[in-house]
């Protein structure tokens, strides 16, 4: 890529929708909204015209046919957020691509691989950054959430303005489940968060935990991550790669898939991604791969807790 990418989140973000008249895509409406940033317009292909309402914000949000009659409107919108069905997340993609949105975000799981990878190599060569598929979203404390994070709740999360001198964790999974979990159980225990991100469960994704790393390591509030893996794909060994070159901070990690991998070979288990083999992508294989770049691996995600209390 030419240029450094844009930071994920920045207080200015100006948001748009894909199938925003949809029922994930009006839900998402709320959720983006309550975490505090602008979700400015929507697309619906023939949809044009409408508008579609936030009863709980009170906020009418206007819906165009194409993402460049919605840029030609707003023409500030730096992140598209396409809540599509598996087999037209392509079109709406490779749409947003080529007005080279800076980021796009993808909810639906188990897009056809061939599908991603035409969008991810179109993405490079227009320097545009995506986030899933199946990705729940990403939060950045203080600033926002796109997606489903949390619901749109921002409660028990680090906000920068208020506690400038504090720090908190970043927390990395394919999960999105797991995410909101660790995240409500990290506030539980009073430990902020700095950044959320569900990078996606399908077998070939956009931004992975490698390409997050040097985002959170210069980011000045983020005191250590929190990487919540699982059984296949070779995501974890990348970031296991990048700490070699560029790791300055703590990492802990949690990799689950201990029964999955009693299962015979090539069955997939809860994500596209997580498909038992013995070549490449095993839990054990991961743990040592992390052991080996210094993060440490805990058993449990309780464990996290009290690792990341010794150091905050």
């Amino acid at each position: 890529m030419n240029t450094p990418l844009k930071p994920l989140l920045q207080k200015d973000s100006q948001i748009l929708i894909q199938g925003i008249t949809g029922k994930e895509g009006s839900k998402a409406l709320d959720w983006i909204l309550s975490s505090g940033l602008q979700v400015v317009a929507g697309v619906t292909p023939g949809k044009g015209g409408q508008t579609v309402l936030s009863e709980k914000h009170g906020k009418e949000i206007p819906v165009f046919n194409s993402v460049e009659e919605a840029l030609e409107a707003f023409p500030d919108i730096t992140i598209s957020s396409i809540y599509a069905p598996p087999q037209f997340v392509k079109n709406a993609a490779l749409e947003a691509i080529e007005q080279s949105i800076n980021t796009i975000h993808i909810f639906a799981e188990n897009v056809p691989t061939q599908d991603t990878l035409i969008i991810l190599e179109k993405a490079l060569q227009k320097n545009v950054r995506v986030v899933g598929p199946s990705s729940i979203g990403f939060a950045r404390t203080g600033i926002g959430a796109i997606g489903s994070m949390g619901g749109g709740s921002m409660s028990g999360y680090l906000q920068p303005d208020s506690h400038p001198s504090k720090k908190g964790v970043a927390i990395l999974s394919k999960s999105g489940g797991m995410a909101n979990t660790i995240a409500n159980y990290l506030s539980q225990h009073s430990i902020p968060q700095t950044y959320i991100v569900g990078i996606g469960g399908d077998r070939l994704i956009g931004t992975t935990y490698a390409d997050l790393l040097p985002e959170l390591i210069a980011d000045t509030q983020t005191a250590a991550i929190v990487v919540i893996g699982e059984i296949g794909g070779a995501y974890e060994e990348m970031l296991a790669q990048e700490m070699t070159k560029n790791q300055q901070k703590p990492v802990f990690a949690f990799i689950s898939g201990i029964f999955a991998e009693t299962l015979p070979q090539g069955i997939a288990f809860g994500h596209a991604g997580a498909i038992v083999s013995k070549s490449e992508g095993t839990r054990a294989g991961k743990i040592e791969a992390l052991k080996k770049a210094g993060a440490q691996v805990v058993s449990s995600p309780t464990e996290i807790v009290t690792a990341l209390q010794t150091i905050l």
